[in-house]
């Protein structure tokens, strides 16, 4: 989900859809569909991907589908199938989505948990509550989870954690205090990397990258960076890449680079940049001024904006709110989301290294987070 602050003028917008469509608190999950969409590949090295849909929120309608390689079908809300015993379904919000070993791990931000799956069957294993978590991130055999610990914006909240899992026992052992609202994580060598938001209270911003040595785990420092910090990744040579939301008005958002040596910003790029990812020596974003979209590419190794875009054959005046991102990490086909009004189901494409549509199909809603199965 992105920062609670930008959902909200989105929310605002879809307001009348939003009340005449039936209340989904006490609402029987929707069924699993499937549809075949792709030439299948038997052989695939990635089998496939689970795809999290976030739900708007407070609507209830989180759900997960499932693309398989192997077959070419799309499985849609898979998790009730395999979950019938819950009767709700997956929860309120769906922040984020990751494979560890043998279990999936999806984050439920205003639902209070971290539901862990069976990553081959989607059957529950076990359930983790921590307090309006976020996003969650993986290093020897712990799971590291961003959490808020606060109601939903509650503009008074005190500092968030980052809580360490055992991924056996599924047990929290230790947590440590970072700054307000912290997003999503990145690791560098033994160092975790958590940006800080603040984003429930847009007068006071936070402006900083949390430092923890997982060793001792203790904040060691705080990176000065820029405001409403959000999306951060860390790319194969240290360095970090991390969004800051600006403030929704007058200040735009940007993409700053941090030299994780000096622990300094080394390199900003003034684009209105929504969402990123990297994959091998190249950063693929989703930027936006206004309702004008455009699709970067960042080559990190020299930190240099490409003059080109990954969608070359005309389809992004077909997409309303591009969304979520990733890159398939074999075939290097680039995954694009379009959460359209983000009330309504949305759309998944795919997009060859040519930059043309290869396929696409409908989702639940507000598709967002994936996670590659191999």
């Amino acid at each position: 989900m992105k920062n609670l602050t930008y959902h909200y003028i989105l929310f605002a917008g879809a307001l009348f859809t939003l009340l005449v469509s039936s209340c989904r608190k006490d609402a029987k999950p929707d069924e699993e569909q499937t549809q075949t969409i792709f030439t299948p590949t038997p052989t695939s090295t990635v089998k496939g991907f689970y795809l999290l849909n976030e739900g708007n929120l407070n609507m209830n309608k989180a759900s997960l589908d499932f693309v398989d390689y192997t077959t070419g079908i799309y499985r849609k809300n898979i998790y009730s199938t395999a979950n019938p015993e819950v009767g709700r379904g997956l929860g309120d919000v769906g922040n984020d989505i990751a494979i560890y070993g043998s279990k999936l791990y999806v984050v439920v931000n205003n639902s209070n948990k971290v539901e862990v799956l069976n990553a081959k069957t989607g059957k529950r294993i076990s359930q983790i509550n921590l307090v309006n978590c976020r996003y969650i991130t993986f290093h020897n055999n712990k799971a590291y989870v961003s959490t808020y610990m606060s109601a939903v914006g509650a503009t008074n909240a005190a500092n968030g954690i980052v809580a360490q899992i055992d991924t056996t026992t599924l047990l929290i052992e230790r947590q440590v205090t970072v700054g307000r609202q912290p997003e999503e994580m990145a690791l560098v060598g033994n160092k975790l990397y958590v940006a800080n938001s603040g984003g429930y209270s847009p007068a006071n911003y936070e402006r900083t990258i949390s430092v923890i040595d997982l060793t001792t785990f203790t904040e060691t420092k705080r990176i000065d960076v820029a405001i409403n910090l959000g999306s951060l990744k860390a790319d194969q040579y240290g360095d970090l890449y991390v969004i800051s939301q600006g403030d929704y008005l007058s200040i735009q958002p940007k993409l700053l680079v941090i030299d994780t040596q000096t622990e300094r910003v080394k390199a900003t790029f003034d684009i209105p940049v929504r969402t990123i990812h990297i994959d091998a020596d190249r950063l693929y974003a989703i930027s936006t001024n206004g309702q004008k979209f455009a699709y970067n590419i960042i080559n990190i190794q020299n930190e240099t904006l490409l003059n080109q875009s990954y969608i070359t054959d005309g389809t992004d005046s077909q997409i309303t709110q591009p969304y979520g991102l990733t890159v398939n990490p074999v075939t290097k086909e680039v995954l694009l989301t379009d959460a359209r009004d983000y009330v309504t189901q949305g759309t998944l494409y795919c997009f060859g290294t040519d930059g043309r549509k290869k396929w696409s199909v409908t989702t639940g809603d507000i598709p967002a987070h994936f996670a590659f199965t191999f």
